[in-house]
């Protein structure tokens, strides 16, 4: 996989196979043609924290990379390091996540808009992430919101409780074993249903399983989340 020059790396587990498209179907089908590289130009995901935009996005990269240069951007993690971070990123596939980060900032929506007329004119592709849709962002430079809402938007659903099961399901399958549904039923009566929440759980439990040779009973769980709190309590 080609990575963005910034020493960053894609979660191994943000891929389409272990994304439950629900009711965005619509938006997984069209991200995987991207990813592709059937369609160029503009595609914005936006919805709630939770939707399953920054699992698309990675998706994205991490499918594009096996055919193009990719890279994957999240700007709530990188925006203090300035707009510099920006330069160079000349990718046929970029994907930036967390728009509402820089949003309303004109050095950084330039700096945008660049990279969106790059891709435009070099038939790359520039995929976007926010939780407003374009028509919505309270942008600076008028002409970036105006391309970016005549790409292509999907606004994403909230997994409700039976999909973050199957989700949650998939995702134990992927990873090599099964989820008892005694187990998830305690997990989403005990923690946040933010499916980002959820997943690190679930991955930081199964690593734990793995270790111990344990399934993922609840006695167990009761037991990792005890020695964690109680590592926590000790710093």
């Amino acid at each position: 996989m080609r990575q963005i020059p910034l020493g960053l790396r894609l979660p191994d587990r943000a891929v389409f196979s272990n994304f439950l498209p629900a009711r965005n179907t619509q938006a997984l089908e069209y991200a995987q043609r991207v990813a592709r590289g059937e369609h160029a130009g503009v595609t914005w995901l936006c919805g709630p924290p939770g939707a399953g935009k920054t699992h698309l996005l990675q998706a994205v990269c991490a499918a594009a990379s096996e055919r193009m240069r990719a890279g994957y951007v999240p700007l709530a993690q990188l925006a203090p390091l300035g707009v510099g971070v920006l330069e160079g990123l000349s990718l046929d596939c970029l994907c930036l996540d967390d728009l509402d980060t820089v949003a309303g900032d004109a050095v950084w929506e330039r700096a945008i808009f660049a990279l969106l007329q790059e891709a435009e004119e070099g038939g790359g592709r520039l995929v976007l992430a926010a939780q407003a849709p374009p028509a919505l962002v309270p942008w600076a430079v008028r002409d970036l919101g105006s391309r970016c809402a005549a790409g292509t938007v999907f606004q994403l659903r909230v997994l409700d409780e039976a999909e973050q099961q199957a989700a949650l399901k998939l995702r134990a399958r992927v990873r090599g074993f099964e989820l008892p549904d005694e187990t998830l039923q305690w997990l989403q009566r005990r923690f946040p249903r933010d499916m980002r929440a959820l997943y690190e759980l679930l991955d930081t439990l199964d690593e734990a399983a793995l270790a111990a040779q344990r399934r993922l009973t609840i006695p167990f769980i009761r037991e990792v989340l005890g020695a964690a709190g109680r590592a926590r309590e000790s710093t």
